[in-house]
C-alpha cells in the first residue's frame, strides 16, 4: 500500500493484449486509473508552480526507485498489484517497464499549468535513456483531466503523436529555463516554436501573470482573491473549492500561504484572517484548515487600494516567494506587465 499522502492510482490487470502499455499522467489525471486506457497508470505527483524546486537529485532519485533515504518513489502511488514482484515496484521506473514487457508509454498531461511542468520535466529525464524514444507517445489532451468522468475518459477519442529527438530537446531546454535563477530563459520561450508541445507556450503565459504586477505589485491569483473577497465571498472554502476562480495555477494547499502573505503583512490588504494562522507549524494541517475555516475576510483600505491600481503592495510589505528556480524578494523582484507582455527586471 502507498507510504505517503499522495494520491492512489489503480490499474487494470495487466492484460494479454498485443501491446502491454503505461500512462504516465499529472496528480490531474488520476481518474485515467479508471478508465482501463492502459495497463498501469503512474501519476506524477510534483508541484512545480509553487515553493523551492525540488533538486535534479530528488526528482531522479523519485523516478530511480526505492533507497536507503526511504524517500518516496514512483511507485507508492500505483496500487500494488497481484502479478507484480514487491522488489520489482521498488526498481526504476524504466526498467519496471522493461522487466514487464512494456512497449508503449503514454503522456497524458492536459494544459494546466503544474501538468505542462511536469511533462517537460519527465521528457527531459527521459531523453537522458535513448532507446525508450521509440515507445513514447504524447496523447494531446486538450480538455482538462482533473474531475473527468473515466467513463467519458474510456471512451473518449484522444489524438496521438510521436515524440521526436527535437520535441526531447526542447522540453529540456524549457526545463532548464524555467529552473533558472531568472525568468528571462522562460521569456525567451514564448516567442520560440515549441513543436509538439503545444500546450507549454499558453501554460507559460498564466505562469508570467503570477509574477508581481508593475502596478498592483501583485500576480494574478493573489488579484483574483481580492477581487473576490470584494465581491462578498469572505469564507475560505469559497475561495479554495475546487477549480473555484483563480484556482488554475495553484491548489487549495498552495493558495493558503498566498492568502496569509496578502492578510498578515506589515500593511495587509486582507481582514479577517484568523492570526493563529502566523504561529501554527506549516505541517500542522488539521490546525490550519480549522483557522482557515474560522476566518471572516474582507477587504481593508489599503487592499481595496491595491485593487484598483492605486497602491502597489510590495512597496509596504515583504515578498518571499519562488517562480520556479527564480527566487523573488523585495530587492530581487521580477514584475510582469500583463498589457505589454513584458518581462521587467529589478531596479
Amino acid at each position: 500500500m502507498p507510504t505517503s499522502s499522495a494520491p492512489v492510482s489503480f490499474c487494470v490487470g495487466w492484460g494479454a493484449s498485443a501491446m502491454r502499455r503505461v500512462i504516465l499522467t499529472s496528480s490531474s489525471g488520476i481518474g485515467l486509473a479508471h478508465a482501463n486506457r492502459a495497463d498501469m497508470v503512474v501519476p506524477l505527483i510534483f508541484r512545480f508552480v509553487s515553493g523551492p524546486l525540488p533538486s535534479a537529485m530528488h526528482l531522479n532519485r523519485y523516478l530511480r526507485g526505492r533507497d536507503t533515504s526511504g524517500d518516496i518513489c514512483w511507485s507508492d502511488c500505483v496500487r500494488q498489484l497481484p502479478y507484480v514482484y514487491r522488489a520489482d515496484r521498488e526498481d526504476a521506473l524504466l526498467r519496471f517497464c522493461e522487466t514487464y514487457g512494456v512497449e508503449l508509454i503514454e503522456l497524458w498531461f492536459d494544459p494546466e499549468p503544474n501538468s505542462q511542468l511536469q511533462l517537460i520535466w519527465i521528457l527531459d529525464y527521459l531523453r537522458s535513456e535513448p532507446s525508450i524514444t521509440a515507445s513514447l507517445r504524447l496523447r494531446c489532451v486538450d480538455f482538462e483531466l482533473r474531475g473527468a468522468d473515466p467513463r467519458e475518459l474510456r471512451q473518449r477519442a484522444v489524438g496521438k503523436l510521436d515524440i521526436s529527438d527535437n520535441d526531447l530537446e526542447i522540453a529540456s531546454i524549457a526545463w532548464e529555463a524555467y529552473r533558472a535563477s531568472t525568468p528571462e530563459l522562460c521569456f525567451g520561450l514564448l516567442g520560440r516554436q515549441l513543436g509538439r508541445l503545444s500546450f507549454l507556450q499558453p501554460a507559460l503565459e498564466v505562469l508570467f501573470a503570477e509574477l508581481p504586477s508593475p502596478t498592483t505589485g501583485l500576480g494574478a491569483t493573489e488579484l483574483q482573491l481580492l477581487d473576490l473577497i470584494a465581491s462578498g465571498h469572505s469564507r475560505t472554502a469559497e475561495l479554495f473549492r475546487p477549480n473555484a476562480p483563480g484556482t488554475r495555477v495553484f491548489d487549495q494547499w498552495e493558495l493558503g500561504p498566498l492568502l496569509e502573505g496578502l492578510a498578515l503583512g506589515p500593511m495587509p490588504a486582507v481582514a479577517g484572517l484568523d492570526g493563529k494562522l502566523a504561529t501554527l507549524d506549516p505541517d500542522n494541517a488539521r490546525g490550519r484548515n480549522a483557522a482557515f475555516r474560522r476566518s471572516r475576510l474582507s477587504l481593508t483600505d489599503f487592499g481595496k487600494a491595491v485593487l484598483e491600481g492605486r497602491d502597489d503592495f510590495r512597496r509596504h510589505n515583504p515578498i518571499k516567494r519562488w517562480w520556479g528556480g527564480t527566487h523573488l524578494t523585495n530587492e530581487r523582484l521580477w514584475r510582469w506587465d500583463p498589457e505589454t507582455r513584458s518581462l521587467i527586471a529589478p531596479t
